[in-house]
């Protein structure tokens, strides 16, 4: 099996010098896992870096050796102080600027390159020549098909804070939208790839516009793939988005993405992004996750086996189709609202009782077991025993998470029953809240 190369784009070598002495600037202490003294050696390197991006910016080396080859006669000094002004996310570039962001930027690059100076000048060098090709500083204003758009979506938050990117692939292949690029729609394919990874840059920069590149902060974004019922036709497509994003994630956004989930993953995906993970370093193989369909929600929510706690999102910013709480445009629940927690151990049955203290209330709740593979049932229990029980839900088997809602005419309290049949524990989250109303009865009358 023949696997492609892709050569390394041609760069103009680095001309600039770097003169140590002549830049004094203040700047951040990196955090590190490791002794004192490799803090050092980061923080020395990351003043040589500084330095040079600094003379390159100030010198008009930045794009090409020679500034004949950036500035046009009699626009030199315009072009120069623009040029001063140049920023990359929003975080402005020159040093002495003293944006608290420009450490945080310049450290993606040298992070990217094993804390190579030359390296990450290249690399940003680089990756400025492709943005002003490519016209990523504009591509936000851009207008594109809505059918293309749909395939993205940013929603919810990891534990940290980070934004969540939802791409569902199979939205462009499928049958039923009118913008798709199947070969059996009519459409080509080749005919708006370029458009198509348009869109993914455009949507990676909204995502951006969400960080702040403060020392400490939010720096980063989670990439959710979604492969659910991805139609094997589609594979040549599938190929070449795969391939192109890899590698454009990988050369121009460095340390952008803190990890590229690969959810409801086919066999055959497996196999062709074997092959394309040879074009990447071993460090940003490592931000991959291939999940299978039965391990989305544990590894998404990236359980602690021990403790059994959300290390990584919480239920709240987690769509319901991968097992979370959240729905979108929610008018009951916010991401805000608390959520509670409960071990449903192996063959046993659990029960989640929500009190009700009052009358003439409608109570709403949530609820989602992890993996699934139980049965649960709902009722309403009076306070008084005279009165009787209201059954809202016959014993059935959870494959999604489940939204109900009750209104109730007395004081008493809902209890869901959790029936875990299997021999693994399974973990359970859930919400509720209330709120008072009237019967709809009674607004007819």
């Amino acid at each position: 099996m023949l696997v492609e190369k892709v050569a390394p784009l041609d760069v103009d070598e680095d001309i600039t010098t770097t003169n140590q002495e002549s830049c004094d600037y203040e700047i951040f202490k990196p955090k590190s896992q490791g002794c004192d003294e490799f803090c050092i050696v980061e923080m020395k390197k990351l003043s040589k870096f500084r330095c040079r991006v600094e003379e390159a910016i100030l010198g008009n080396t930045l794009f090409s050796k020679k500034k004949k080859n950036l500035f046009s006669k009699g626009n030199g000094k315009k072009n120069e102080e623009n040029l001063k002004d140049i920023t990359l996310w929003g975080v402005p570039l020159l040093p002495s600027k003293g944006h608290q962001g420009t450490d945080v930027v310049l450290m993606k690059f040298l992070k990217a390159k094993d804390y190579k100076v030359s390296d990450a000048f290249k690399m940003l060098r680089r990756m400025l020549k492709w943005r002003r090709d490519f016209g990523a500083n504009q591509i936000l204003v851009e207008n594109f098909d809505p059918g293309l758009e749909n395939t993205w979506l940013f929603n919810g938050k990891d534990k940290v804070g980070r934004p969540m990117c939802y791409n569902v692939l199979v939205e462009f292949v499928n049958k039923k939208s009118g913008n798709n690029f199947n070969k059996k729609s009519g459409n080509n394919f080749n005919e708006n790839k370029d458009e198509f990874l348009k869109c993914r840059v455009h949507c990676l920069e909204k995502g951006i516009q969400n960080l702040d590149f403060k020392p400490g902060g939010l720096d980063s974004i989670v990439l959710i793939t979604d492969l659910k019922n991805a139609p094997g036709h589609a594979m040549n497509e599938v190929r070449w988005i795969s391939k192109k994003m890899l590698i454009l994630l990988h050369d121009n956004y460095p340390g952008i993405v803190h990890k590229n989930f690969i959810i409801n993953v086919p066999a055959w995906f497996l196999a062709l992004h074997a092959l394309n993970l040879r074009l990447i370093t071993q460090k940003s193989k490592n931000k991959f996750i291939f999940v299978k369909s039965s391990k989305v929600t544990e590894t998404l929510l990236k359980l602690d086996k021990f403790r059994w706690r959300c290390r990584y999102a919480t239920p709240q910013n987690l769509l319901v189709q991968y097992g979370g709480l959240m729905r979108e445009s929610d008018t009951e629940f916010s991401t805000d609202d608390n959520v509670l927690e409960l071990n449903a151990r192996a063959n046993t049955t659990e029960r989640i009782q929500i009190p009700v203290n009052e009358a003439e209330v409608t109570m709403t709740w949530d609820v989602t077991v992890v993996g699934y593979e139980v049965s649960y049932k709902e009722e309403f229990i009076p306070e008084d025993d005279c009165s009787y029980k209201v059954l809202l839900q016959n014993e059935k088997k959870m494959g999604a998470s489940i939204r109900n809602s009750f209104h109730i005419r007395e004081p008493g309290k809902i209890v869901i029953t959790i029936g875990n049949w299997t021999f693994k524990k399974k973990k359970v989250f859930y919400r509720y809240k209330s709120r008072p109303s009237v019967p709809m009865y009674m607004l007819i009358k």
